[in-house]
């Protein structure tokens, strides 16, 4: 009895309380209206978030062993970065600038075409797919002729 008081004038507080919530949380799970309590995935976060609160998490444990709340502490870390690291699928989204730039090159210069538009994003440090370009370049209204091409009917 007198260590028990020596050990609750020596201790802060806050040590205390976590100490005594950690131990009521694991009665709570004994509780359970079933012959062999589970672990659940709310008690495995009580268990990892105590684990980064307080440094004496290890004396408080009955249920699992140390080694266990690392590990669920480590696999959750895991899911966080894969969640983090995901692959967008799909090709990044294309500028709102360099789409208008797109469409401006290829309504000045009539006559060239999306390899041409492409050469000259690439000059100007826009990289971009020539099936990119074709898709946002403008579509001519009416055929246009080109005067270097164009035959005159021989008849």
């Amino acid at each position: 009895m007198l260590l028990i008081l020596l050990r609750a004038l020596l201790v802060p507080k806050v040590q205390l309380a976590l100490e005594n919530v950690a131990l009521r949380q694991q009665v709570a799970v004994l509780r359970r209206p079933v012959h062999r309590p589970r672990v659940r995935a709310r008690d495995r976060l009580f268990r990892v978030v105590l684990r980064r609160l307080w440094a004496g998490w290890r004396d408080a444990l009955g249920l699992v062993q140390p080694a266990t709340v690392v590990r669920w502490h480590r696999a959750g870390w895991r899911l966080v970065w894969r969640w983090r690291s995901r692959k967008k699928p799909g090709r990044p989204p294309v500028p709102p600038e360099v789409r208008a730039l797109i469409r401006r090159l290829s309504g000045e210069n009539r006559l060239w075409g999306a390899p041409r538009i492409r050469d000259e994003l690439a000059l100007l440090g826009h990289r971009v797919a020539k099936s990119t370009v074709e898709k946002y370049m403008t579509r001519p209204r009416t055929p246009v002729m080109n005067p270097y091409t164009t035959m005159l009917p021989f008849w």
